[in-house]
């Protein structure tokens, strides 16, 4: 049933670019993209873009890599107009789910528990966690520090970064640890750091994001379309795979 109502979707989702075509060839303007740390980098990410440009060919897409102390405060001043990133989001900012990714720890090389495989939460309850810039919305960082923990334990936070590369030399120095994506294992291995799966971590999500009051702009509802293309078409892909596994 599922993977009939996924070709349905797109099957619907072709009748309607064809319906549109011609106004996806008058759709012109410049589009400024934020992305933090790797996000660039990833498949949804590169996927999105590459189908904007196709759909759009009139379009400038500018790409441009922010901070974290930034990437909020960046969607707000209008100096970018979508971001792909990592929820959690503030108020007033809307998200288009993409992707669900583990989260790994992220500790010196040091550490004993960086030898492990695995290890739980609990373990790491007396290890400081690096701090963002106050500007950084709390509710984006309490994500990626896990504050609160379960049973109330308090998280003690270290020295301050503003970005991935300042956040992984303070973890080489030894000065704190932190969460990341688990792609982050790959994207930025660095000597003294080591990442490590937590067993009782919740899952992070990614995709674009933009502010609600700008949603019904041409440009802003284009990336929708196209994520939402992205999105269905990997549904799509995974129910077809699973299927075959299951056959």
């Amino acid at each position: 049933m599922l993977l009939a109502d996924a070709r349905g979707v797109v099957t619907a989702m072709d009748r309607l670019s064809h319906s549109a075509s011609t106004q996806a060839r008058r759709l012109s303007g410049r589009l400024v993209v934020g992305t933090v740390g790797a996000e660039a980098a990833m498949p949804y990410t590169r996927a999105v873009l590459s189908l904007l440009h196709t759909r759009h060919p009139q379009v400038q897409i500018d790409v441009r890599s922010l901070h974290f102390a930034d990437h909020f405060d960046a969607l707000s001043r209008h100096d970018v107009d979508v971001v792909f990133l990592r929820p959690p989001v503030p108020d007033g900012i809307e998200v288009q789910h993409l992707a669900t990714e583990d989260r790994l720890a992220c500790l010196p090389a040091s550490d004993p528990l960086a030898e492990r495989e695995r290890i739980a939460l609990a373990q790491l309850a007396d290890r400081p966690v690096i701090d963002v810039p106050p500007q950084v919305p709390r509710v984006w960082w309490d994500f990626w520090a896990v504050d609160p923990r379960p049973g109330d334990t308090p998280v003690r936070y270290g020295p301050v970064a503003s970005d991935v590369e300042g956040l992984l030399h303070l973890v080489a120095r030894g000065e704190g640890m932190c969460f990341l994506p688990a792609a982050a294992r790959d994207l930025f291995p660095r000597p003294g750091v080591s990442y490590v799966e937590v067993t009782d971590l919740p899952p992070s999500t990614a995709g674009p994001a933009w502010l609600r009051s700008n949603r019904t702009e041409p440009l802003i509802k284009a990336v929708v379309r196209s994520a939402t293309r992205i999105r269905v078409t990997n549904l799509s892909a995974s129910l077809d795979s699973a299927s075959a596994t299951r056959s």
